[in-house]
């Protein structure tokens, strides 16, 4: 083999893959993003990159940020090969790389986030982005508000100078900008939720108010928070991807594979510009709504529907589940009867042929994305994903047999124990409580849906209780194939 090239600027002119040919050297900075994971490298950044390479943005390159201390270690493995990042695409008829260079610079993480704070009070800065997992938010799970009660924004009110928080970080930055005369960026939220930018919106303006109300009434009033829909697997970066860089002569230790498919839906409302993304295969729309609910229903709960039970069955990746023809078919059964209905379509794609989509994305061999990565915060994700559905689907007055089994799999999961007898280690936030109530359910089926600060009132409503219990009990008795094949059998006849 040849000698692997390390990763940096000075190294660009030797590599045999795509590369960028603007001079890194002369970007200037104008958007902050934080929480800089492999998505972001793979979705966010590689649009801005684009535009780059066709000799635009250059005023619109990327400063990396985090805020715990975890994002130390992606910092110094950035800036150690000057904020590049070797994408290799996954597509089954080949593999292909790139380096992408739109990130510049990554702040240290520091406590009170001062220089964090310091950059986006910097005028320059016109986008302040984020990738920071759904429950990020700062949301009650049941009432979908703020919860002001959580001691990160009680620590983050009463520290409005030092915050450990994104948001009081984002608030002492635009307080800042309106004591200098400046107007705000805009918050853009790149996770998977529903309405993100509102969210972002409600997190913000509700913690600024805690402190400070005539800020929040002006971060409100001429602040900005554009809902979007993004999509890409991007799985997380191990061994094996390592060596698919150095496959390509490139030492890469932040390598990032993805699939051969990215969407972003955004609504076109900036306060002070944005790159033309849309010159990039970005879609801007005032009906994001339409997008992220096809994308978060079918995609987004659907990992939910396979992950939990290839977790307890000892599958490892997601194609691993979809390779599994029972859970396939479950799979199949549970989007075409229980989730497709409740959604509509969007131009040039149906619900029924978005479930083809996914279907066909979930198998690639390639994508090596594991089950756990994908159950990962179920307490989040079921919330956030599943539940909605099933609620719609209770109030139309069509099944949830599928969806109630989708939940019964999670309890099941949350036991601590795959059918092998292996144990799961901890994968949620609140991992203790829901392994308390897992174990209780394994006697008594309602303990689970007792946890009222996820299922609400759900546990009141009888078709969906007899429903999960009647799923539950069997799991436990016969095993979770068994579930999935009575469940499909019954959705056929």
């Amino acid at each position: 083999m040849d000698e692997l090239i390390a990763l940096s600027n000075a190294t660009l002119d030797r590599l045999r893959v795509e590369r960028p040919n603007y001079d890194r050297g002369a970007l200037t900075p104008g958007i902050v993003h934080i929480g800089v994971g492999n998505f972001h490298r793979a979705h966010q950044a590689w649009y801005l990159h684009r535009l780059m390479q066709d000799g635009k943005a250059h005023d619109w390159a990327i400063i990396g940020a985090g805020v715990r201390p975890y994002d130390t270690a992606m910092r110094e493995k950035l800036m150690a090969q000057d904020c590049l990042t070797t994408l290799i695409e996954l597509d089954p008829r080949k593999t292909s790389a790139e380096v992408v260079g739109s990130m510049i610079d990554y702040l240290p993480i520091e406590d009170g986030n001062g220089a964090l704070i310091r950059q986006m009070a910097d005028p320059s800065i016109r986008i302040v982005s984020m990738t920071v997992t759904e429950s990020g938010y700062y949301i009650d799970p049941v009432t979908k508000g703020f919860d002001a009660s959580h001691e990160d924004m009680l620590h983050d009110a009463a520290h409005v100078d030092t915050p450990r928080t994104a948001f009081g970080a984002i608030i002492a930055a635009l307080r800042a900008r309106r004591a200098a005369g400046h107007l705000p960026f805009t918050c853009q939220s790149c996770d998977n939720l529903q309405g993100n930018g509102d969210i972002l919106r409600q997190t913000v303006v509700s913690l600024a108010r805690m402190s400070d109300p005539a800020l929040a009434g002006w971060i409100d009033e001429n602040g900005a928070f554009p809902n979007s829909m993004v999509d890409c697997i991007a799985p997380a970066t191990g061994p094996k991807e390592l060596a698919l860089a150095r496959d390509f002569g490139i030492k890469d230790n932040a390598v990032v594979t993805h699939e051969a498919f990215r969407q972003w839906v955004i609504e076109d409302a900036f306060c002070a510009g944005r790159p033309d993304w849309e010159q990039t295969g970005a879609t801007f729309t005032d009906d994001v709504h339409a997008y992220e609910t096809m994308k978060i229903r079918i995609l987004n709960a659907g990992h939910q529907v396979i992950a939990n039970v290839g977790e307890t069955l000892g599958i490892e990746t997601i194609a691993g589940c979809m390779a599994d023809p029972n859970i396939r078919a479950f799979f199949g059964a549970v989007q075409r009867s229980e989730i497709a209905p409740t959604v509509a379509p969007v131009p040039g794609k149906t619900p029924a042929e978005y479930v083809d989509l996914i279907e066909q994305r979930f198998a690639n061999p390639q994508i090596v994305d594991t089950t756990r990565r994908v159950a990962f915060d179920g307490s989040a994700r079921h919330t956030g994903f599943v539940l909605p559905i099933l609620r719609d689907q209770l109030a139309a007055g069509r099944s949830i047999e599928g969806l109630a089994l989708v939940e019964a799999l999670w309890a099941r999961m949350c036991a601590g124990t795959r059918e092998d007898g292996s144990e799961i280690a901890a994968n949620d936030p609140i991992w203790d409580a829901l392994k308390d109530a897992a174990l209780a359910a394994k006697t008594r089926p309602v303990a689970w849906l007792e946890q009222t600060n996820l299922y609400g009132d759900l546990l009141e409503n009888p078709t969906f209780s007899r429903a999960f219990i009647r799923w539950l009990e069997m799991i436990w008795s016969q095993g979770c194939q068994a579930a999935l094949v009575e469940y499909t059998k019954s959705a056929r006849a």
